[in-house]
């Protein structure tokens, strides 16, 4: 298993009028967090489109635990357990300022060929950076 933590201060765009995090915000927490750890270990989306590789998300949970506040600074952890053949599932954690559990979920992203769009397996350029990297 392979984690990530970012942080991310929520912004008043993020809440809605009662100064708490509206819940469509957490899904876009999840996705800058993935997209960090996919550059932590060298890959960027826009690199992977250039090699021909698009990763739609086919699947997405999320579970309310307790309220994020405006201007919060909240620790966003992306969490990546098992290899990729077909599908890669990064799973989230959510944490305040102080610790308590704020969310928790998943992603489950497909991968594609950004010509054709038709799934495709996992390349094998993309498997030899993720077993560098959950190997570590």
């Amino acid at each position: 298993m392979k984690s990530f933590d970012t942080r991310i201060r929520v912004e008043y765009h993020h809440t809605d009028q009662m100064g708490i995090v509206h819940h469509s915000n957490y899904i876009k927490f999840f996705e800058f967090a993935r997209t960090e750890w996919l550059r932590a270990v060298g890959l960027t989306y826009a690199e992977m489109e250039r090699r021909g590789v698009m990763m739609p998300i086919v699947d997405v949970q999320v579970k309310y635990r307790q309220p994020a506040y405006y201007d919060e600074l909240i620790r966003v952890r992306a969490i990546v357990e098992e290899m990729p053949m077909a599908r890669m599932t990064f799973k989230y954690e959510i944490y305040g300022e102080d610790d308590r559990p704020i969310a928790t979920g998943s992603t489950t992203l497909g991968f594609i060929d950004s010509v054709t769009r038709r799934p495709q397996r996992v390349p094998s350029w993309l498997v030899e950076v993720l077993n560098r990297e959950l190997e570590a």
